[in-house]
């Protein structure tokens, strides 16, 4: 006679469906793949998308009607410039409440690797956000500003104009072998602190004082670590100046 109540017990949780943490009912879903949207129901539990479809049998210990409400995946911004603000308020409400969840810095300049002169630098330069540079690879910034609390996932290149000024400043010339080399070994530290890749920015001083050898150099580095490279390309226009010799 007791086995009764626990079979009652069973059937119950199994005509009461599935349950996630989150149940997202109803909504307008881009996936991101280019298909149609289509109206369906999304089920999460923790950071994981666990079903999608409908979902009307499903609990959710927090329900969400988006209904009229388009669903998608989280942006990226491949492009960011919040390098310093999250140093200021590593909540990113600008990015977030428009459905950013990825933002990636290093377009030609990262915030590593740093000499000693270029941190008293760019201490210099430092305008309306004030911040103390207390790191000096670029792993070390993604780890403090991670510990210091940031609301997106972050990832960075690293600035090829970085790694020259690391070891040439602000000189109009390009490195001797030995001065590319400590460059070519500063890439391959970030690419295994977890850089994406080179990042350049041939448009801007000293960045435009690099030849493609020297990039080329940077970037078979990168590429052993399956890195990408991109670009902030020479001339936005239809040609090149005379100092910038190769778009």
């Amino acid at each position: 006679m007791r086995i009764v109540p626990l079979l009652l017990v069973g059937i119950g949780a199994c005509a009461r469906g599935p349950s996630y943490d989150v149940v997202i009912r109803h909504g307008t879903i881009y996936d991101g793949s280019g298909d149609r949207p289509r109206v369906a129901d999304v089920g999460i539990n923790r950071d994981t998308i666990a079903a999608i479809g409908d979902l009307s049998g499903a609990h959710g210990v927090r329900d969400i009607d988006a209904r009229g409400l388009a669903v998608a995946p989280g942006f990226i911004n491949m492009l960011s410039q919040a390098q310093e603000s999250f140093l200021a308020d590593g909540r990113s409400q600008s990015d977030i409440r428009q459905g950013v969840t990825l933002e990636i810095m290093g377009e030609g300049e990262s915030m590593g690797p740093l000499s000693d002169t270029m941190r008293k630098e760019n201490v210099a330069l430092q305008t309306d956000i004030k911040y103390p540079i207390e790191w000096t690879t670029l792993g070390e910034y993604l780890d403090y500003i991670v510990k210091r609390g940031v609301s997106p996932n972050v990832a960075s290149f690293v600035g090829a104009t970085t790694v020259r000024r690391h070891e040439l400043g602000f000189a109009d010339r390009a490195p001797s072998p030995q001065e590319l080399d400590r460059m070519k070994a500063l890439v391959a530290q970030a690419m295994e602190e977890g850089a994406l890749g080179v990042g350049s920015a041939l448009i801007y001083a000293p960045g435009f004082y690099a030849k493609t050898d020297e990039l080329i150099e940077l970037c078979r580095v990168a590429a052993r670590y399956h890195g990408l490279y991109i670009s902030h390309m020479r001339s936005e226009a239809r040609g090149c100046s005379r100092r910038r010799t190769s778009c």
